[in-house]
Parts: structure tokens; sequence; C-alpha cells
């Protein structure tokens, strides 16, 4: 079980990976499990929350979801801290997923190969701080808002499909894709399930 206390740490300058994704006081602890999830399948290796809202659900609880406990997405480091910005270095280029008039639209955007995304809570956008410290503004082009989890999924699965077009990240076949389990039987037909 991952233990919430380690999960609590200063944050040092350089403590930081790329790519990485800060959610900022999201409300509800199952997004943030959700966004664990995507980090994981799209090979992020740092999760950055702030404030209290979906943390104090967690700690309630003194674990992660049961989902994402049964999961243990090991690969990926939660971090809790208000000012992940300082984790990070110059080369990184904070990139905010926020709905702004002259945000470039994800279907064309450019991801940065140290970049670090930035979504705000469920029930807001971005503070003006926060705005002030992202380099780009990408919006998803869905016909609705997206909850958290999703949009965070939206992001990485575009980068991944980007980096895996330009050869930067290989491509799989199907069979090769996922690394666990997914319930099939041990059979020649992939389709059959297992009872």
């Amino acid at each position: 079980m991952r233990s919430l206390q380690r999960m609590r740490q200063q944050i040092r300058p350089g403590a930081g990976l790329t790519p990485a994704v800060a959610l900022v006081d999201p409300k509800y602890g199952h997004n943030v499990a959700g966004a664990l999830r995507a980090c994981s399948a799209f090979g992020v290796p740092q999760l950055w929350v702030t404030g209290e809202r979906a943390v104090s659900e967690w700690e309630a609880r003194g674990r992660l979801p049961r989902e994402e406990r049964m999961k243990a997405y090991g690969d990926v480091q939660v971090c809790l801290g208000d000012y992940f910005f300082d984790a990070f270095g110059r080369d990184v280029t904070p990139v905010a997923v926020e709905v702004r008039e002259r945000a470039e639209l994800l279907t064309t955007f450019v991801h940065p190969e140290r970049a670090l995304y930035v979504f705000g809570p469920e029930d807001g956008g971005l503070g003006r701080v926060t705005l002030q410290h992202c380099h780009r503004f990408v919006i998803i082009p869905s016909d609705h808002c997206l909850n958290l989890a999703s949009a965070v999924t939206a992001v990485l699965l575009h980068r991944r499909m980007q980096r895996q077009m330009a050869g930067l990240e290989p491509m799989h076949p199907s069979h090769q894709t996922l690394r666990e389990h997914r319930g099939f039987a041990d059979t020649d037909d992939p389709l059959r399930w297992e009872d």
C-alpha cells in the first residue's frame, strides 16, 4: 500500500521529472486516481496534486481508492504540495490545459519534450498566479467539458500518439501493447474470455 505520508514531501528544486501532470486543487479523489492511472498508462513518471480537498479523502481512508490500490501504479510518483513549479528547472514547459480564448487546439498542438501539464479543478479554472507560470495553453476539442480524469487521459493519449507518429516512441502490435493481464484465456482465440 502506498503511504500517504511518503507522498507529502518538501518540494526541492530538481525533484520534478518530465513529462509530468499537476492537478491544482482537485475536488474528487476518484479523479485524482483516474489521473494516476492515465499517467501510468502513458509513461508519465510524476503526478503533482495541490490543495486539500481530494487528498483529505485519501487521508481519511488512509489509502488510495480501491482500484488504484489493487493495480498499485508504483511507476508513478505522487507528490503533494502547492508549489510544484519550484521542483522544475527552466527547461520545462508548463502547459495549462484550460479553456482560454487564445489556447492552441489539442488536435494540432505539438507537445514539448519536457512538458508539465497543469489542470485546474473540476469546479473552476486555474488562478492568475498559476497561469502566469504557464508558457503554453491548450484546449481539448470536445463539445462539453470533460471530467478531470478524462481530460488528463485525452491529453496524455494525444501526446503518446503524436510521439509514435514522429518515431519518438515505438508502436507495438496489439498483443504487445498492454503490460498487464486482461482476463483472456490461454487459447489461440484472444477474444475468448476466461470464465
